[in-house]
């Protein structure tokens, strides 16, 4: 048996997301979203013992859109994920998928320095991890 190399989050991560502020409007984080191609968006941290915040398309959807709010008036603070969990740019893809199952999610933010470098998902895990091997 062949020893094999781990395949680090950092290996299949994508970097279509857009960094955007908690005190933006709704419409103002979709013509954002919009403007740049990208379904994640990620809140600014306010200072540096802040946390990263997630604003997804689906957030949009159930929060404002199925309630009947007006995109306008509702700002991002007040829907967004946040704290999010995030994963370490060296983790080992096999520990990110057990995460991603036990805490019931399927995408995460890869960190690195405490900063964000891009985003993993189930998806870039089997496509970009599994065919790799």
């Amino acid at each position: 048996m062949k020893p094999t190399t781990p395949i680090k989050n950092r290996d299949v991560l994508m970097n279509q997301y857009a960094m955007i502020d908690g005190m933006l409007t709704i419409s103002e984080a979709i013509a954002i979203a919009v403007e740049q191609n990208v379904s994640i968006l990620v809140v600014n941290k306010r200072n540096e013992h802040d946390e990263y915040g997630m604003l997804l398309l689906s957030d949009i959807a159930r929060k404002v859109l199925a309630t009947n709010k007006s995109p306008e008036r509702v700002n991002v603070y007040e829907i967004m994920i946040k704290p999010v969990m995030a994963v370490s740019a060296d983790m080992d893809i096999r520990y990110t998928a057990r995460l991603f199952d036990q805490f019931q999610i399927n995408k995460a933010p890869v960190v690195e320095n405490s900063n964000i470098i891009g985003f993993v998902t189930y998806d870039d895990i089997v496509l970009k991890g599994m065919v790799s091997q």
